[in-house]
């Protein structure tokens, strides 16, 4: 088993990954969505996804996750689509409709707009260096997955 050292780097880091874990469950508050309705949203924002794909994600069973999907379509934000490249799969991809990308953009936009701002405000050796620690983190902590 290795070892650690306390630094404030690692400390630095821990908070933002607490404060990321919270981020969803307020973000949802605010916009009157369930935890997993919020989670949902934020998964398809990019790319459309499978039902069981969005269960897996969410650590919830088919039928959970089909129910999540049928409140966000019943509210604008969500519709089914065929499969993308095999219209003759029965299997659906979830996407994200205009509503959907607009109550999601309204209130993570500030929050893009400042780490944009942090962005630019780095050398491009400095750049080099934050990117290279945040990948190295990304994958420490998707050992826990």
């Amino acid at each position: 088993m290795g070892s650690w050292e306390r630094s404030e780097t690692l400390d630095a880091l821990r908070s933002l990954l607490d404060t990321s874990r919270r981020a969803t469950p307020a973000l949802a508050r605010r916009a009157e969505l369930s935890h997993n309705e919020a989670a949902v949203l934020e998964h398809i924002m990019d790319e459309p996804t499978g039902p069981t794909e969005l269960a897996q994600r969410l650590g919830v069973t088919s039928a959970a996750a089909s129910g999540i999907v049928d409140r966000l379509v019943a509210r604008g934000h969500v519709e089914r689509q065929p499969h993308p490249s095999d219209r003759r799969r029965t299997v659906v991809v979830v996407v994200a409709t205009g509503s959907g990308r607009e109550e999601m953009l309204g209130h993570l936009m500030p929050m893009f707009v400042d780490l944009a701002r942090l962005d630019q405000d780095l050398s491009a050796d400095e750049r080099e260096v934050v990117l290279r620690f945040l990948r190295a983190a990304d994958r420490a902590v998707s050992r826990l997955l």
